[in-house]
């Protein structure tokens, strides 16, 4: 597919979706940082959605009403992101990322945990699975952000019969151990796993690695560390240390974290360098998915992989929290070329 009808494709179905609803509130968002009237911000922001090729999310988030024209040709945004996906990602392979149980399979010895599928396994096997490890995690094999995620501790499966067709009928089929995360990384929140997001492009041809960036995602407030679930992120620099405060979706800015103290800028991650000589192992195992975030956490003995995501969302410094006013656009086309 070429890029220009990719970008038309991804075009059209965001004005079927459009919603004056989703306008009114980032430019709401927006007005955290600008004076300008909404009916402004609201222009200017379908004006970057044309020109620059840009969602209103990452308008909001990212600060652009602040912005002059150089400096927003700089910014990737979920759009491009969709379009690099089109490109070099093989839709006959998303099933190998989007079936977590296929991808459980193929990435077994670096996933770093037990887990068992609540369809094929029996009502005895279930329960000896959730007696053993005492807190389960249980999610559908196939989903996104972090949706219809639950723990159940041991005392909720007494009959196993009758907690095996529970998940069944909520679709939370894959069950799976709790990782136990690095004591820092818990530092900084320990009611979820926080996780870092990796975003790659492997270049096959030249059999070379791109890390077009660094991610700490960090939970607040829920079990999950998504973005969607109000948890927070910051970027990393080459050492696993946090460059920024980190920021949510609703624009809020957090030097510190809210419920540890903990500060977020200046925290180093554990066992960084590992995860770096991991990723040079798993980009390589689907070639036929150039483009992955990945996403990994810290257990006290390595990195572990959670999942992989052939659609990657963006992260980028947000400009009024870090001082940074150009995006990653750059770093994207070096490495792709796009």
């Amino acid at each position: 597919m070429s890029q220009r009808r990719a970008k038309l494709g991804y075009l059209l179905n965001r004005a079927r979706r459009l919603r004056p609803g989703n306008l009114i509130e980032f430019a709401s968002q927006v007005q955290r940082v600008s004076k300008a009237p909404k009916f402004v911000i609201i222009a200017d922001m379908l004006w970057c959605s044309v020109r620059y090729d840009m969602g209103f999310r990452d308008y909001a988030v990212w600060d652009i009403r602040l912005l002059n024209a150089r400096e927003r040709k700089t910014w990737m945004t979920h759009p491009k992101s969709n379009s690099i996906t089109k490109l070099y990602n093989d839709p006959a392979a998303y099933h190998r990322f989007e079936d977590k149980i296929s991808f459980y399979g193929e990435f077994a010895d670096v996933i770093h945990r037990e887990w068992i599928d609540a369809r094929t396994a029996t009502d005895d096997e279930v329960g000896a699975f959730i007696a053993k490890h005492g807190r389960v995690i249980a999610k559908p094999a196939a989903s996104e952000g972090g949706s219809g995620i639950s723990v159940y501790p041991a005392s909720e499966a007494t009959d196993a019969s009758a907690f095996r067709a529970r998940l069944i009928a909520a679709d939370q089929t894959l069950v799976e151990e709790l990782l136990v995360q690095h004591e820092a990384m818990s530092s900084l929140y320990p009611d979820s796993v926080n996780t870092l997001r990796m975003i790659t492009y492997y270049d096959p041809d030249a059999d070379t690695l791109h890390l077009l960036a660094a991610v700490l995602r960090i939970g607040n407030g829920a079990s999950i560390d998504n973005f969607a679930s109000g948890g927070m992120f910051t970027l990393l620099d080459e050492h696993g240390v946090a460059l920024y405060p980190g920021v949510d979706k609703n624009s809020n800015v957090y030097v510190e974290h809210p419920k540890t103290g903990t500060s977020i800028v200046g925290f180093a991650v554990p066992k960084y360098d590992e995860v770096l000589v991991l990723l040079e192992d798993i980009v390589r195992r689907i070639p036929e998915i150039r483009y992955v975030g990945w996403d990994i956490a810290i257990t006290p003995e390595g990195p572990a992989v959670i999942e992989g995501n052939h659609n990657s969302s963006v992260f980028q410094p947000k400009p009024s929290a870090s001082g940074v006013r150009t995006g990653l656009l750059p770093i994207y086309k070096a490495a792709i070329g796009f």
